[in-house]
């Protein structure tokens, strides 16, 4: 039962949902599920409706058993064509993409929701046509035809070409860089909103300074949780773990932060005093800590950062040399980490509400983040003029929004690439 309920907490609720909306078959498996409930639902309504009542419908189609059956047959059998070709279509795109921006970015083709719709409407037609196929008779003595169901059978099929010619330029228009980037700009900016919500200038919370220790003799009995697979940390239900130390009255520090990858010899976390942790409390304590095979942006934002990074690499790699696309990644790291520069860094402490030390979080600080990123374009660009400029000109700006203590780093990085750049005037 614990772990049941260790499995039911939101923060793993939160992961499972953020996997099924990234597979690529969920959303049509609803749809095709809903259209075979529509069948069921519609052949029933014919069954009860009179002939009378279909003649006074003027604007509906009325067909004879074997027309019906030609009708529904060729909606069918065009409907499972197009689907294989719009599968093939969709294919052909990831491949693509994963070449030219990386396999990094398959997470937001596969989670389109564009795709998965266009996909979904082909397969929920095409059940719906067969499944409504097999109610028409037209055996002498046991006649019948679903008059309802096969018009809006029809019905269906003229969606369904709007629907591909949608898909034609949806998948065009999702495959140009400007869209790539505008989409991780703005989960970026999502993911920065969701993990910090306090902006500067609001005012402080009126909490205590926790103790910065848990003290040299609790430490020494501490407890070394360890995971149980190898992984990367994709999400820290906090929640949890504060309520897991509340009831046993421990701190917990985290070793680890998102993004981390870890294996079962590495530490996930300590619990002190250690003689309060059983096994139940340990596996509690673990679960609170979400690892998958892959990074994910829910809670990673160097992750989220890094893939916009990894296009401007990308692009000016000696086979791309592409540095407009370069200058369009610099824009975009810019937005994004302008938003995050306005933002109040939480302090690695957790209070409960008695105002107890419970937990400590990894540091997450401004400086680190952007001098990562805006480092590992300038390793790649130092030889274009135009890339050295875009990247001077974003870190000014930046420098110009963050708070006095993190500017030593932006302006020590703008230096360094001036330094180095001085071969080539600017």
């Amino acid at each position: 039962m614990p772990r049941l309920l260790s499995f039911l907490s939101p923060g793993r609720l939160l992961a499972t949902w953020d996997r099924l909306r990234e597979s690529f078959w969920f959303l049509p498996t609803l749809m095709a599920a809903g259209a075979i409930g529509l069948s069921f639902g519609l052949t029933s309504l014919d069954a009860a409706v009179e002939d009378e009542t279909y003649r006074r419908l003027d604007w509906l189609y009325l067909f004879g058993a074997e027309g019906a059956r030609a009708i529904l047959s060729a909606i069918a059998s065009s409907m499972i064509t197009v689907a294989g070709l719009t599968f093939s279509i969709t294919m052909l795109t990831l491949q693509l993409a994963s070449s030219q921006f990386g396999p990094r970015l398959l997470r937001n083709f596969l989670r389109d929701r564009g795709n998965q719709v266009v996909l979904g409407t082909f397969i929920a037609t095409f059940l719906y046509c067969l499944l409504v196929l097999r109610t028409v008779k037209g055996v002498e003595g046991s006649s019948f035809v679903p008059h309802i169901s096969v018009a809006v059978g029809i019905l269906m099929s003229i969606a369904s070409l709007a629907v591909l010619i949608y898909f034609i330029h949806h998948t065009a228009h999702s495959i140009r860089v400007e869209t790539i980037l505008a989409s991780l700009a703005d989960e970026t900016g999502a993911a920065i909103e969701r993990l910090f919500p306090e902006r500067l200038g609001q005012e402080p919370s009126d909490v205590p300074e926790p103790e910065r220790s848990i003290g040299p003799a609790a430490a020494a009995t501490a407890r070394l949780i360890r995971p149980e697979r190898s992984g990367y940390v994709q999400m820290i239900d906090g929640d949890a773990l504060m309520n897991r130390a509340v009831e046993r009255d421990i701190v917990v520090h985290l070793a680890v932060g998102p993004g981390a990858f870890v294996t079962p010899d590495d530490v996930l976390l300590t619990a002190a005093p250690g003689a309060r942790i059983d096994a139940a409390a340990a596996h509690a304590l673990r679960t609170a800590l979400v690892i998958g095979a892959e990074r994910t942006p829910t809670q990673d934002l160097s992750f989220s950062i890094r893939r916009i990074v990894e296009i401007a690499q990308r692009a000016l790699s000696p086979s791309v040399n592409d540095p407009t696309t370069a200058i369009y990644c610099i824009d975009r790291l810019g937005e994004a980490l302008a938003r995050l520069a306005g933002r109040k860094m939480p302090t690695s402490h957790r209070l409960d509400p008695e105002g107890h030390l419970r937990v400590v979080a990894q540091p997450v600080s401004f400086g680190p983040l952007a001098q990562e990123a805006f480092a590992a374009v300038a390793r790649y660009g130092m030889a274009d003029v135009d890339v050295v400029r875009a990247l001077l000109h974003t870190l000014d700006r930046l420098t110009d929004r963050i708070p006095p203590s993190e500017r030593g780093t932006l302006a020590g990085l703008a230096e360094t690439i001036r330094r180095e750049a001085a071969p080539h005037p600017l």
